[in-house]
């Protein structure tokens, strides 16, 4: 399957998820249960916003994170955010924003362009300057 979100959408998306995660406990109502509920999604949202500040993509202020890295951290993020209310035990108060954040974050993590889950890194090796095949292809292995 190919990349289909741009870097620039994906910048876009960055901020409005970590913004959306910050402000989820109040605009969806559940604040009231506190512990894992209340704070996985204020924690997962702040990191967001860190690494969309960081991160290496046209919409990165300071831009020092690879993008490899951050979509390496939506994906596990957002696999995390997917499970907690089962994990935690709280699936029968609250779990749509949950889950619907952990997807959002899963997606865009996969499936932007550059990603590492999508795109093959060359298999050239760079030696002294020069780059080869050969070991990527079984020359050296005799």
């Amino acid at each position: 399957m190919k990349p289909f979100i741009s870097t620039t959408l994906y910048g876009v998306l960055n901020y409005a998820v970590a913004l959306l995660l910050i402000a989820s406990p109040w605009l969806f109502d559940f604040a009231q249960y506190g512990g894992a509920a209340l704070f996985m999604p204020l924690l997962i949202g702040w990191l967001q916003l860190i690494m969309a500040i960081f991160s290496n993509n046209p919409l990165g202020f300071i831009k020092v994170f690879p993008m490899q890295m951050h979509n390496t951290l939506d994906v596990l993020t957002g696999s995390f955010l997917m499970c907690l209310p089962w994990t935690y035990d709280f699936s029968s108060k609250v779990f749509w924003p949950h889950l619907i954040f952990g997807a959002l974050l899963l997606i865009n993590g996969i499936f932007v362009q550059k990603s590492p889950f999508l795109v093959r890194a060359t298999p050239s090796l760079p030696e002294g300057g020069l780059t080869s095949i050969d070991s990527s292809e079984g020359r050296l292995n005799h």
